[in-house]
Protein backbone atom coordinates (compact mmCIF):
# COMPACT_ATOMS: atom_id res chain seq x y z
CA UNK A 1 0.00 0.00 0.00
CA UNK A 2 1.42 3.45 -0.81
CA UNK A 3 1.77 5.74 1.38
CA UNK A 4 -0.49 8.52 1.71
CA UNK A 5 0.62 12.51 2.56
CA UNK A 6 -1.92 14.09 4.69
CA UNK A 7 -3.27 17.08 2.17
CA UNK A 8 -2.25 15.49 -1.09
CA UNK A 9 -4.51 12.35 -1.50
CA UNK A 10 -4.17 10.00 -4.50
CA UNK A 11 -6.50 11.26 -7.58
CA UNK A 12 -8.74 7.86 -6.90
CA UNK A 13 -8.74 7.87 -3.08
CA UNK A 14 -12.64 9.28 -2.94
CA UNK A 15 -14.18 7.84 -6.42
CA UNK A 16 -16.13 5.64 -3.73
CA UNK A 17 -17.92 9.33 -2.49
CA UNK A 18 -19.18 9.80 -5.61
CA UNK A 19 -21.96 12.16 -5.80
CA UNK A 20 -20.35 14.07 -2.89
CA UNK A 21 -18.47 17.10 -2.76
CA UNK A 22 -15.33 16.68 -1.41
CA UNK A 23 -14.93 19.58 0.78
CA UNK A 24 -18.38 18.65 3.13
CA UNK A 25 -17.44 14.75 2.71
CA UNK A 26 -16.76 14.04 6.87
CA UNK A 27 -14.11 11.67 5.32
CA UNK A 28 -12.27 14.28 3.02
CA UNK A 29 -12.47 16.71 5.63
CA UNK A 30 -10.87 14.01 8.00
CA UNK A 31 -8.18 13.71 5.39
CA UNK A 32 -7.87 17.39 5.32
CA UNK A 33 -8.19 18.09 8.96
CA UNK A 34 -11.31 20.05 8.40
CA UNK A 35 -13.31 20.57 11.59
CA UNK A 36 -16.91 20.65 9.97
CA UNK A 37 -18.79 20.61 13.10
CA UNK A 38 -21.82 22.60 13.93
CA UNK A 39 -20.79 25.91 14.36
CA UNK A 40 -23.02 28.01 16.72
CA UNK A 41 -25.00 30.87 15.47
CA UNK A 42 -22.51 33.86 15.50
CA UNK A 43 -25.42 36.30 14.59
CA UNK A 44 -26.73 36.47 17.91
CA UNK A 45 -23.52 36.41 19.55
CA UNK A 46 -21.94 39.26 17.58
CA UNK A 47 -25.28 41.54 18.33
CA UNK A 48 -25.02 40.40 22.37
CA UNK A 49 -21.38 41.83 22.19
CA UNK A 50 -21.78 44.77 20.28
CA UNK A 51 -24.68 45.69 22.78
CA UNK A 52 -22.32 45.01 25.88
CA UNK A 53 -19.39 47.28 23.81
CA UNK A 54 -21.87 49.88 23.27
CA UNK A 55 -23.14 50.02 26.72
CA UNK A 56 -19.36 49.89 28.38
CA UNK A 57 -18.89 53.00 26.19
CA UNK A 58 -21.95 54.55 28.10
CA UNK A 59 -20.51 53.57 31.41
CA UNK A 60 -17.35 54.92 30.73
CA UNK A 61 -18.45 58.59 29.03
CA UNK A 62 -21.14 58.70 32.35
CA UNK A 63 -18.00 57.89 34.93
CA UNK A 64 -15.83 60.45 33.07
CA UNK A 65 -18.64 63.49 33.07
CA UNK A 66 -19.26 62.71 37.35
CA UNK A 67 -15.50 63.13 37.47
CA UNK A 68 -15.03 65.70 35.23
CA UNK A 69 -17.84 67.71 36.96
CA UNK A 70 -16.41 67.05 39.99
CA UNK A 71 -12.59 66.98 40.02
CA UNK A 72 -11.84 69.16 36.86
CA UNK A 73 -11.02 67.57 33.68
CA UNK A 74 -7.01 67.92 34.56
CA UNK A 75 -6.98 66.09 37.49
CA UNK A 76 -8.90 63.18 36.71
CA UNK A 77 -6.60 60.07 35.10
CA UNK A 78 -8.05 57.42 32.93
CA UNK A 79 -7.48 54.47 35.56
CA UNK A 80 -9.94 56.70 37.74
CA UNK A 81 -12.56 56.31 35.12
CA UNK A 82 -12.22 52.53 34.62
CA UNK A 83 -12.63 52.37 38.30
CA UNK A 84 -15.48 54.16 38.53
CA UNK A 85 -17.07 53.18 35.00
CA UNK A 86 -16.19 49.08 37.17
CA UNK A 87 -14.12 48.60 33.69
CA UNK A 88 -9.75 48.31 33.46
CA UNK A 89 -7.86 51.22 32.78
CA UNK A 90 -6.64 49.35 29.23
CA UNK A 91 -10.58 49.39 28.29
CA UNK A 92 -11.33 52.79 28.81
CA UNK A 93 -8.35 53.10 26.27
CA UNK A 94 -10.10 50.76 24.21
CA UNK A 95 -12.79 52.76 23.69
CA UNK A 96 -10.80 55.97 23.85
CA UNK A 97 -7.08 56.93 23.23
CA UNK A 98 -7.08 59.92 25.19
CA UNK A 99 -8.66 62.14 27.70
CA UNK A 100 -9.39 64.69 24.85
CA UNK A 101 -10.92 61.74 23.14
CA UNK A 102 -13.07 61.43 26.22
CA UNK A 103 -13.80 65.43 25.73
CA UNK A 104 -14.73 64.82 22.47
CA UNK A 105 -17.68 62.27 22.62
CA UNK A 106 -19.14 64.12 25.51
CA UNK A 107 -19.07 67.29 23.26
CA UNK A 108 -20.40 65.14 20.64
CA UNK A 109 -23.46 63.60 23.09
CA UNK A 110 -23.98 67.40 24.21
CA UNK A 111 -24.47 68.82 20.67
CA UNK A 112 -26.38 65.88 19.83
CA UNK A 113 -28.98 66.86 21.90
CA UNK A 114 -28.27 70.84 21.18
CA UNK A 115 -29.05 69.35 17.23
CA UNK A 116 -32.42 67.73 18.27
CA UNK A 117 -33.44 70.79 19.72
CA UNK A 118 -32.47 72.77 16.50
CA UNK A 119 -34.65 69.78 14.42
CA UNK A 120 -38.23 70.31 16.59
CA UNK A 121 -37.79 74.16 16.02
CA UNK A 122 -37.43 73.30 12.57
CA UNK A 123 -40.65 70.33 12.62
CA UNK A 124 -42.39 73.71 14.32
CA UNK A 125 -43.73 75.29 11.33
CA UNK A 126 -46.57 77.15 12.99
CA UNK A 127 -44.95 79.29 16.12
CA UNK A 128 -42.75 82.73 15.02
CA UNK A 129 -39.48 82.36 14.77
CA UNK A 130 -38.83 85.01 17.41
CA UNK A 131 -40.61 82.60 19.76
CA UNK A 132 -39.01 79.29 18.93
CA UNK A 133 -35.52 81.44 19.34
CA UNK A 134 -36.30 82.66 23.09
CA UNK A 135 -37.12 79.06 23.12
CA UNK A 136 -34.03 77.87 22.76
CA UNK A 137 -31.94 80.07 24.72
CA UNK A 138 -34.55 79.15 27.48
CA UNK A 139 -34.13 75.37 26.92
CA UNK A 140 -30.16 75.77 26.92
CA UNK A 141 -30.12 77.86 30.47
CA UNK A 142 -32.07 75.46 32.12
CA UNK A 143 -29.85 72.19 31.09
CA UNK A 144 -27.20 74.26 32.39
CA UNK A 145 -28.73 75.64 35.49
CA UNK A 146 -29.59 72.40 36.44
CA UNK A 147 -26.03 70.61 35.59
CA UNK A 148 -24.03 73.62 36.80
CA UNK A 149 -21.41 71.51 38.70
CA UNK A 150 -20.27 69.37 35.21
CA UNK A 151 -19.92 72.31 32.89
CA UNK A 152 -18.12 74.28 35.17
CA UNK A 153 -15.39 71.57 35.01
CA UNK A 154 -15.15 70.70 31.72
CA UNK A 155 -16.57 74.05 29.52
CA UNK A 156 -13.54 74.85 28.95
CA UNK A 157 -12.40 71.97 27.74
CA UNK A 158 -16.08 71.55 25.54
CA UNK A 159 -15.35 75.00 24.27
CA UNK A 160 -11.88 73.94 22.72
CA UNK A 161 -13.53 71.58 21.08
CA UNK A 162 -15.84 73.56 19.66
CA UNK A 163 -13.62 76.62 18.56
CA UNK A 164 -11.84 74.27 16.72
CA UNK A 165 -8.74 73.43 17.75
CA UNK A 166 -8.88 69.59 17.22
CA UNK A 167 -9.39 70.83 13.11
CA UNK A 168 -11.34 68.18 11.86
CA UNK A 169 -12.43 66.12 15.07
CA UNK A 170 -15.60 64.34 15.81
CA UNK A 171 -16.90 67.49 17.94
CA UNK A 172 -16.42 70.06 15.42
CA UNK A 173 -17.81 68.39 12.85
CA UNK A 174 -20.97 67.65 14.65
CA UNK A 175 -20.91 71.20 15.59
CA UNK A 176 -20.49 72.35 11.76
CA UNK A 177 -23.71 70.14 11.08
CA UNK A 178 -25.78 72.19 14.22
CA UNK A 179 -25.13 75.66 12.92
CA UNK A 180 -25.80 74.50 9.46
CA UNK A 181 -29.54 74.07 10.82
CA UNK A 182 -29.32 77.04 13.13
CA UNK A 183 -28.83 79.10 9.90
CA UNK A 184 -32.13 77.27 8.65
CA UNK A 185 -33.77 78.70 11.18
CA UNK A 186 -33.24 81.75 11.23
CA UNK A 187 -33.31 82.48 7.49
CA UNK A 188 -36.85 80.95 7.41
CA UNK A 189 -37.39 83.35 9.91
CA UNK A 190 -36.38 85.81 7.04
CA UNK A 191 -38.39 84.92 4.96
CA UNK A 192 -41.69 84.65 6.91
CA UNK A 193 -40.89 88.45 7.22
CA UNK A 194 -40.01 87.64 11.42
CA UNK A 195 -36.49 88.75 11.31
CA UNK A 196 -34.60 91.54 9.52
CA UNK A 197 -33.01 90.69 6.00
CA UNK A 198 -30.37 93.21 6.62
CA UNK A 199 -28.40 90.53 8.28
CA UNK A 200 -27.26 87.43 6.71
CA UNK A 201 -28.78 84.36 8.01
CA UNK A 202 -24.88 82.87 8.76
CA UNK A 203 -24.10 86.33 10.53
CA UNK A 204 -27.53 86.32 13.06
CA UNK A 205 -26.18 82.41 14.02
CA UNK A 206 -22.80 83.96 14.63
CA UNK A 207 -24.23 86.86 17.02
CA UNK A 208 -26.61 84.01 18.58
CA UNK A 209 -23.50 82.23 19.31
CA UNK A 210 -21.94 84.77 20.80
CA UNK A 211 -24.47 86.00 23.35
CA UNK A 212 -25.31 82.13 24.21
CA UNK A 213 -21.63 81.31 24.59
CA UNK A 214 -20.96 84.32 26.93
CA UNK A 215 -23.70 84.70 28.92
CA UNK A 216 -23.07 80.54 30.07
CA UNK A 217 -19.30 81.49 30.93
CA UNK A 218 -20.18 84.55 32.83
CA UNK A 219 -22.53 82.80 34.47
CA UNK A 220 -20.64 79.73 34.93
CA UNK A 221 -17.28 81.32 36.39
CA UNK A 222 -18.97 84.61 37.82
CA UNK A 223 -21.72 84.84 39.66
CA UNK A 224 -24.22 82.60 39.82
CA UNK A 225 -26.89 84.10 42.25
CA UNK A 226 -28.77 84.47 39.16
CA UNK A 227 -30.83 81.70 37.63
CA UNK A 228 -28.89 81.24 34.43
CA UNK A 229 -32.48 80.95 32.77
CA UNK A 230 -32.99 84.20 33.73
CA UNK A 231 -29.57 86.23 31.71
CA UNK A 232 -30.95 83.83 28.89
CA UNK A 233 -33.73 85.24 28.62
CA UNK A 234 -32.54 88.92 28.77
CA UNK A 235 -29.84 87.55 26.12
CA UNK A 236 -32.44 86.55 23.74
CA UNK A 237 -34.06 90.34 24.02
CA UNK A 238 -30.94 91.86 23.22
CA UNK A 239 -30.38 89.51 19.82
CA UNK A 240 -34.26 89.80 19.07
CA UNK A 241 -34.39 93.43 19.72
CA UNK A 242 -31.77 94.07 16.59
CA UNK A 243 -33.18 91.52 14.38
CA UNK A 244 -36.95 90.91 15.02
CA UNK A 245 -39.60 92.64 12.66
CA UNK A 246 -43.23 93.82 13.08
CA UNK A 247 -45.40 95.64 16.28
CA UNK A 248 -44.23 94.11 19.15
CA UNK A 249 -46.54 91.94 21.02
CA UNK A 250 -47.31 89.70 23.93
CA UNK A 251 -44.63 87.04 24.85
CA UNK A 252 -46.29 83.68 23.94
CA UNK A 253 -45.96 80.60 25.75
CA UNK A 254 -42.90 79.03 25.03
CA UNK A 255 -42.80 75.70 22.92
CA UNK A 256 -40.90 72.54 24.38
CA UNK A 257 -37.87 71.88 21.70
CA UNK A 258 -36.13 69.68 24.03
CA UNK A 259 -35.77 66.05 22.20
CA UNK A 260 -36.68 63.01 24.29
CA UNK A 261 -34.09 61.25 25.97
CA UNK A 262 -33.62 57.91 27.51
CA UNK A 263 -32.93 58.06 31.52
CA UNK A 264 -29.17 57.38 32.17
CA UNK A 265 -28.56 54.48 34.10
CA UNK A 266 -28.36 54.05 37.58
CA UNK A 267 -24.30 52.97 38.31
CA UNK A 268 -23.56 52.07 42.02
CA UNK A 269 -21.67 54.81 42.12
CA UNK A 270 -22.08 58.37 43.18
CA UNK A 271 -24.19 60.75 41.25
CA UNK A 272 -23.61 64.31 40.67
CA UNK A 273 -24.30 65.18 44.68
CA UNK A 274 -23.15 63.15 47.40
CA UNK A 275 -24.96 60.29 48.14
CA UNK A 276 -26.96 61.46 45.10
CA UNK A 277 -28.49 59.24 42.10
CA UNK A 278 -26.19 59.63 38.68
CA UNK A 279 -27.52 62.77 36.57
CA UNK A 280 -30.35 61.92 34.54
CA UNK A 281 -30.70 65.30 33.56
CA UNK A 282 -29.77 65.83 29.49
CA UNK A 283 -26.54 67.11 28.53
CA UNK A 284 -27.74 70.88 27.14
CA UNK A 285 -25.33 72.43 24.38
CA UNK A 286 -22.92 75.80 25.27
CA UNK A 287 -21.48 76.95 22.00
CA UNK A 288 -22.19 76.33 18.73
CA UNK A 289 -19.06 77.86 16.94
CA UNK A 290 -18.79 76.10 13.69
Amino acid sequence: MPTLVAGNPPPDAFSHLEGQSHSTSPVFAAWRGLDLSPSLDSGPMLMRREQNRTDQRARIVEAARRLFARDGVDEVTMAQVGAEAGVARATVFNHFGSKHALVEAITEDVIAYYDGMLRNALADTVTPTTTLVRALFETMGAGIEEDRRFYRGVFREIAKVRLGLDEGGVGQRAGAAAIELLVKLLARGQQRGELSRAYRAEDLASAFDSLVNGTITHWLYGDAAEPLRERMGRAAEVFLGEVAVGPAVGRRPLPTLAPRRARRRRSRHAGDEPGGPPCTRPPMIPSIRS
